[in-house]
């Protein structure tokens, strides 16, 4: 073979190979598309649908928020100066001597308080913030003007948030729309985080290589690239994960979202989802929630030194928290402001001026998931009867309650302050006596203020429900009440001595008195006054022990009793709560309305759900309820309660000691004009303390009474009923200044028809008296 020819054929065999190489290229390409194609379209299609699903839907699990009642100022309501003051405190207003007020401030000077309240969106609808002056007088306020000097009908004071109920991943947030959030936050938020926010379509691709050349640069990770909207996607549907994989889903998504959704809605969203801090167990999520958890304040009222270090908290919310690490906090948001001010969005004294201003952030985070622990557990209770718990973790519902915070403060520092008194002034044990003590308005029901350890905060076991406890002498004015129902009158003679009565299991039960001592025959009111055993124990016996179990359930228990005789001294075991609606009843004039701590539940769109409205029944007849009242006024006057202070029993309060076998129990439950409370002290180990309900119990329900502003307690008689003088033994008329004359209320037909000789010389005078106007007439 001729040499040419051989050396043309090893020429052509290795251009052919590349040729070969390139045709597989192709072919590969060809059935990767073909193949590819359609998966990458396909799960393109899941991602939309993820984004779709997630984003069109329930986007987040919002808490439900719980609020105490909003103080209601106008004309002529018993407030004082001081007690405003204090409202507006635990408010977190700020005070403003002298200054211009601004929104959530005040300023106090004497008997007037001038303020700014803040907006709120109150059950029945929005009230913005309004400027006004509240002046005093006589314990009242006198006047309320607007700051112009107009006058003013009303003005409600925003309500403490006293609580959540939070998911179960403990997310907390609370969610704001774009129209509320500062104008100047969006600007501080796109110039910092993302400038191109409304021009790019969800990645940025300037700012990636910016950020790619500074990290170059720095040697480090010092800048991120990622858009408001990828953020956006990371934080709401990808796992916190590092790597290439859903770095591009981040972006796919992103473009997705950007593709379907229109910006407003995009920044909406981002503003209340981003993560910015943590408080105990419960993420902060979204500028609405972190504005209250470190401003105790509401969003839209944020001025640009704030809005400036919530930014901050975007670069790595622990690292920068102002708390704990204020300098490092301080550095950055001031270099934010330089930055605004280098854009050209804030002129230099408006700079200067933000960074001279401190970081503002409360001591304490703004609301504990529980504030008011005792009292937030019966509301839990309430709501449970209505709504699934999977409603009130997520469902973003507000509950409005009947809390007063300045009657549960006042509540919490009197057990504070007479409990370790007690045991150092008894020589017991230091921190082993326990106190539960309720209190709420006698018209109406609603419950004002509850304690159930010594401790404020503690949210443990909740001695005002969970405690059921021997109740004592409490029992015992269902017992005089099923006794006048029967006919039976104050006046009425009952035999104070020992008797022994055979049970049917062949025991014999002997009641003694307290002091060990018979007092012979004693008229129905002063058994009562002086809390006999004895007598009591034969009017109960007398009239039946089940009339005397119905009368308890007409006054409000619900739980069934065994109508043994020991019922008639107290073997019975309540709660706290549960002697609170008893003695309800009879501060309502025999009117029974069940206890109720809600007073309305809203939608997170503000469509009311669920009222709770006052609801009555007459149960007991108004006359009986009156005497029984006179009866218990008696108490505190001259029998067991007579050790109550001046000041608070000037109000003629009417009330019951009680005290349990061996001094275990103390107790005293009573009511005002306007409040009802009941204590309790004792010891969780059922152990004796020593305390009788007079120099226990007692002591710590004064103590609640004279913080609060209340009403005396006022009887009029009702139709048939009058107040006569009268003498015992034998039951005759009397009149005032006559020897051994008392004053009771009795039934116009059931008065004794002889007067006693004092008595009709006091008769006569009136007598002529009356003769006399007449001629002169």
């Amino acid at each position: 073979m001729p040499p040419k020819k051989r050396n043309r054929r090893r020429s052509r065999q290795p251009a052919r190979r590349p040729r070969r190489l390139l045709w597989r290229l192709v072919r590969f390409a060809f059935w990767a598309a073909v193949v590819g194609a359609p998966l990458a379209v396909g799960y393109l299609f899941y991602l939309d649908y993820q984004v779709r699903t997630q984003f069109e839907g329930k986007r987040w699990a919002v808490p439900a928020r719980v609020f105490a009642r909003p103080l209601e100022l106008f004309p002529g309501l018993p407030l004082t100066a001081a007690r405003l003051q204090s409202e507006l405190r635990l408010l977190r207003y700020a005070e403003a001597p002298g200054g211009a007020l601004a929104t959530g401030s005040y300023a106090r000077n004497g008997d007037t308080v001038a303020l700014r309240t803040r907006g709120f969106r109150f059950a029945d609808g929005e009230q913005g913030a309004q400027a006004a002056v509240v002046r005093f007088a006589g314990g009242r306020i006198a006047a309320l003007q607007t700051s112009g000097g107009g006058a003013l009908s009303l003005l409600r004071l925003e309500p403490l948030e006293i609580g959540g109920i939070y998911p179960a991943h403990n997310e907390d947030r609370v969610l704001v729309r774009l129209d509320e959030v500062p104008p100047i936050l969006i600007e501080t938020l796109l110039t910092i985080e993302d400038r191109h926010f409304y021009t790019h379509h969800g990645v940025d691709p300037a700012a990636i290589a910016r950020a790619l050349l500074a990290n170059l640069r720095s040697g480090r990770v010092s800048q991120g690239g990622s858009t408001l909207t990828q953020q956006l996607v990371k934080n709401f549907f990808l796992t916190p994960e590092r790597s290439l994989w859903r770095k591009a889903n981040e972006a796919l998504m992103a473009l997705l979202l950007e593709l379907r959704y229109p910006k407003d809605e995009i920044l909406e969203a981002y503003l209340n989802e981003v993560y910015l801090g943590q408080h105990g167990p419960r993420s902060i999520h979204g500028f609405g929630r972190a504005s209250l958890d470190y401003f105790g304040e509401p969003l839209e009222q944020l001025d640009l030194p704030r809005v400036a270090l919530l930014v901050t908290l975007l670069r790595g919310a622990s690292y920068y928290d102002p708390r704990r690490n204020p300098e490092r906090a301080r550095e950055r948001r001031d270099r934010i402001i330089t930055t605004l001010h280098e854009r050209g969005l804030i002129d230099a004294r408006r700079a200067e001026a933000a960074r001279r201003a401190p970081l503002g952030v409360t001591r304490e985070r703004g609301v504990a998931a529980v504030r008011y622990p005792a009292f937030f557990d019966l509301v839990r209770r309430q709501l449970r009867r209505d709504y699934r718990d999977e409603d009130l973790r997520n469902e973003g519902l507000r509950i409005f309650t009947t809390l007063d915070p300045l009657v549960q403060a006042g509540v919490e520092a009197a057990v504070a302050r007479e409990l370790p008194a007690l045991e150092q002034a008894r020589q017991l044990p230091a921190d082993q006596l326990q106190a539960a003590v309720v209190v709420t308005r006698s018209e109406g029901g609603e419950v004002l203020a509850v304690s159930g350890d010594r401790r404020a905060n503690y949210a443990g076991f909740n001695r005002a429900i969970d405690a059921v406890r021997p109740i004592g002498s409490l029992v015992k004015p269902a017992v005089y009440l099923a006794a006048l129902e029967r006919g039976y009158t104050l006046a009425t003679a009952i035999d104070d001595a020992p008797f022994q009565l055979t049970l049917d299991n062949g025991d014999l039960w002997a009641p003694d008195n307290y002091d060990r001592q018979s007092h012979g025959h004693v008229p129905l009111y002063q058994a009562l006054a002086h809390s006999y055993n004895q007598a009591t124990a034969r009017l109960g016996l007398e009239i039946g022990l089940p009339r005397v179990v119905d009368a308890l359930g007409r006054l409000g228990l619900r739980r069934p009793v065994r109508p043994y005789p020991s019922l008639l001294l107290g073997a019975l075991e309540m709660s706290p709560l549960e002697v609170v609606q008893l003695y309800q009843t009879l501060a309502g004039n025999g009117f029974f309305t069940p206890l109720r701590a809600i007073r309305e539940v809203v939608a997170a769109d503000g469509t009311e759900l669920q009222r709770y409205p006052l609801t009555v029944e007459q149960r007991i007849d108004p006359a009986v309820v009156y005497q029984l009242t006179y009866v218990l006024q008696e108490v505190v006057r001259s029998g067991t309660a007579r050790a109550l202070a001046a000041p608070v029993a000037a109000l003629g309060v009417a009330g019951k000691t009680g005290t349990t076998d061996d001094l275990r129990d103390s107790w005293f439950a009573g009511y005002s004009g306007e409040h009802v409370a009941v204590a309790w002290i004792g010891r969780d180990d059922n152990a004796p303390i020593g305390l009788t309900g007079a120099t226990g119990a007692l002591r710590l329900w004064g103590r609640v009474f004279a913080g609060l502003e209340t009403t005396p307690l006022t009887l009029l008689p009702p139709e048939g009923m009058q107040l006569a003088w009268l003498e015992f033994d034998p039951p005759r008329r009397s009149a005032e200044g006559c020897p051994d004359a008392v004053q009771l209320p009795l039934a116009t037909a059931a008065l004794p028809p002889e007067a006693s000789p004092c008595g009709q010389r006091v008769e006569r005078g009136r007598g002529v008296v009356d003769w006399i106007r007449g001629l002169w007439r």
